[in-house]
């Protein structure tokens, strides 16, 4: 795994700040030291020479990951082709 920033607080909206050391793509899963998944970027902010990402959350405590550094899944997300059933 590669580390890509470190987790800075908790904003109102619910979102996590993190402020980012590597370059980083919307959509990447974002995991601590374990493995553990913690956070999904959904947009880049800030200047282009030290972005911050704003991220979902994917654990219910949060809060316990604030000044840790966090690290780009191995596996990059692949948008999976929805089927539908064909009606009758």
């Amino acid at each position: 795994m590669q580390e890509v920033g470190e987790i800075m607080h908790l904003a109102g909206s619910g979102r996590v700040i993190i402020q980012l050391s590597d370059e980083l793509s919307e959509g990447v899963i974002l995991c601590d030291e374990k493995g553990t998944k913690v956070a999904k970027v959904m947009e880049l902010i800030g200047p282009v020479k030290r972005p911050f990402a704003s991220a979902m959350p994917l654990t219910n405590n949060i809060k316990k990951y604030i000044g840790k550094s966090v690290f780009a899944a191995e596996l990059s997300p692949v948008k999976k082709e929805k089927f539908r059933r064909r009606k009758k």
